[in-house]
């Protein structure tokens, strides 16, 4: 390894805490590829399903077949989701000026500032600003919901709900996942 990945920069000696299996998924640097199974729940509402769509989430389903590629290099990491055929990306890196010390993503036109909190029972992630086309939004507008990674059973376990206050649920999708391609 080259130096501390992007999440061991940002927590720092809370690192360590994590359990074995969020380590693992977060302490390596260049690629790296993990699979897994999940489950995935659609937002109900036609707002929910619309924005689902617009940014490429997966479509609802029961024990699904999903392999994450990272790409970790120069600035950050690029996430490659696949969830049984249906691909979403996004980049994450670490944020400066206002949004030093918050692991910042980019979906599409979005980018969100998350906090990272890490302990014995895993890591959880919280939107603290976001940026629509690159213009800071009110964060009462946010996209969000519970964002937790935990270990159990040896292998990195992961639930991230995406919510929005004006489509509520937009997706939801839980799992586990294990190093190596299926």
């Amino acid at each position: 390894m080259s130096g501390p990945s992007l999440y061991e920069s940002l927590l720092g000696p809370a690192f360590a805490a994590l359990p074995e299996p969020v380590r693992a998924f977060h302490g390596a640097d260049g690629s790296r590829v993990w699979h897994g199974r999940a489950c995935v729940e659609a937002g109900s509402g036609p707002l929910a399903r619309l924005a689902a769509r617009l940014f490429g989430f997966p479509p609802p389903g029961a024990d699904v077949p999903v392999t994450v590629r990272l790409e970790a290099g120069g600035a950050g990491e690029v996430w490659r989701r696949d969830f049984g055929g249906r691909v979403f990306a996004s980049t994450q890196f670490a944020g400066c000026g206002r949004w030093a010390g918050l692991l910042c993503e980019r979906v599409g036109p979005v980018t969100v500032g998350m906090a990272l909190a890490a302990g014995e029972g895993g890591l959880h992630l919280g939107i603290r600003r976001w940026r629509l086309l690159g213009l800071p939004l009110p964060r009462a507008l946010a996209p969000g919901g519970p964002a937790c990674e935990r270990g159990a059973d040896g292998r990195f376990h992961f639930d991230v709900a995406i919510d929005h206050p004006l489509t509520g649920r937009i997706v939801r999708y839980r799992g586990w996942l294990e190093a190596g391609a299926p």
